[in-house]
């Protein structure tokens, strides 16, 4: 049956709003500027079109500052939120760097220019496209490169306030972990070797599960990607028409859903394809109403997500997954029984993997709670953490001071 001129008008019409609707909803503006702690460090590097910002906070005896210290942020958010964190420590006597990785706060160009604009007088800045920065990030690379950039240039600015070399220590948060832990393992340099030791805090180690009702169509698609993934060209020590069953199922899968992917993170594609973070997500992230009003509020946090740049993290689990049981850098994990942006079974099989690699290693579960983000929840349980990690940060310093 043919449709006459005025049907297809209305079809085309009905689709050329749908269109600029999708742009309107998502159109997002920033107002104030960027939350800043410490001394702001601009550096020139080659590689980068934009400086590179490294926030370094010292403690009032500076010369009596007993280690140094790296914060790294998780997924879409930025290094400003952590102030408060970054003070707590610096109060203990750590030098406490930080900064944002590709694509997230400052290293966004875009938001990077927003700020710019918000400093020299403008009211608003609209910051929509900020999220098409995520299309550089097929995987990690650009994130672990500017993470060993930080880490580096941290080491200089500690080691500028001591004729003796401090012990540095690592604080990641999900996907900040993720990121840590792959450069610690594929990067065995002098810089590297001057850390000591690594807090990992809801690490990015397992791929996410949706809660509730909202689960029922999305954890099947992200189970059979997973699985899919892991199987992909690796066989398992399993029975043979099982393995060749998987290998099936993985060959079948994986190239469909990487080109599906890859196309909807295509220009013209993306601003109607990438998804905005769920309202879910912030009710798993802290106990505090403060807190999440924050996040609400906070546009300096990325709110889309390139489809490229979701499946590129999954493929970066699977990868460190399989050669995480080398990890040999002593570490504290800290993790949620029941959260879902980075479930606890991840947590579990690097623990189970790793767990006697060194003496030093130790974990902390809440098994009760649901939420990810532990540095942000309300007190006691905030104060908490933070006494944990830093008993631990001495124990570590004294078996280093012991075998000095």
């Amino acid at each position: 049956m043919t449709q006459n001129p005025e049907s297809r008008f209305t079809v085309l019409s009905f689709l050329w709003i749908v269109i600029l609707l999708s742009g309107c909803v998502h159109q997002k503006y920033v107002s104030e500027p960027y939350p800043t702690w410490g001394e702001e460090n601009s550096l020139q590097r080659s590689d980068h079109d934009t400086s590179f910002i490294l926030r370094v906070l010292y403690p009032a005896d500076i010369a009596h500052a007993k280690a140094c210290m790296l914060l790294v942020h998780g997924m879409n958010e930025h290094i400003g939120r952590y102030g408060e964190v970054a003070h707590y420590f610096a109060n203990r006597g750590f030098i406490v760097g930080g900064f944002d990785y590709y694509a997230h706060g400052l290293a966004n160009p875009v938001l990077q220019q927003a700020n710019e604009a918000l400093k020299s007088g403008a009211e608003q800045v609209d910051i929509s496209d900020a999220f098409l920065s995520q299309a550089g990030l097929g995987n990690l690379e650009p994130a672990r490169k500017d993470f060993g950039f930080a880490l580096e240039k941290t080491i200089e600015r500690c080691d500028a306030q001591s004729e003796f070399k401090r012990p540095v220590f690592i604080v990641a948060h999900s996907l900040g972990a993720l990121v840590t832990a792959t450069y610690l393992q594929q990067n065995q340099n002098d810089i590297t070797q001057r850390v000591k030791g690594t807090v990992f805090l809801g690490p990015g180690f397992a791929v996410s599960e949706v809660p509730g009702w909202r689960g029922w169509l999305a954890n099947p698609v992200i189970k059979l990607s997973f699985h899919a993934e892991t199987h992909f060209l690796h066989p398992h020590d399993e029975p043979l028409p099982l393995m060749v069953l998987n290998q099936i199922v993985a060959f079948l899968t994986v190239p469909i859903l990487d080109g599906v992917f890859e196309v909807f993170s295509w220009p013209g594609l993306r601003t109607l394809f990438t998804p905005v973070t769920p309202g879910w997500v912030v009710d798993y992230l802290t106990d505090s109403e403060t807190e999440k009003n924050r996040i609400r509020n906070d546009s300096w946090i990325v709110k889309r997500t390139l489809l490229r740049y979701a499946k590129g993290i999954e493929e970066e689990i699977v990868g460190f997954r399989r050669q995480m049981s080398g990890y040999a850098i002593p570490y504290y994990l800290i993790f949620s029984g029941h959260d879902p942006i980075t479930p606890a079974w991840g947590s579990r099989d690097f623990i189970d993997a790793t767990y006697h690699n060194h003496a030093d290693n130790g974990y902390y579960e809440l098994p009760d709670s649901q939420y990810h983000q532990h540095l942000f929840l309300t007190n006691p349980r905030r104060r908490e953490i933070l006494e944990h990690i830093d008993q631990w940060l001495n124990r570590r310093m004294t078996v280093e001071q012991n075998n000095f």
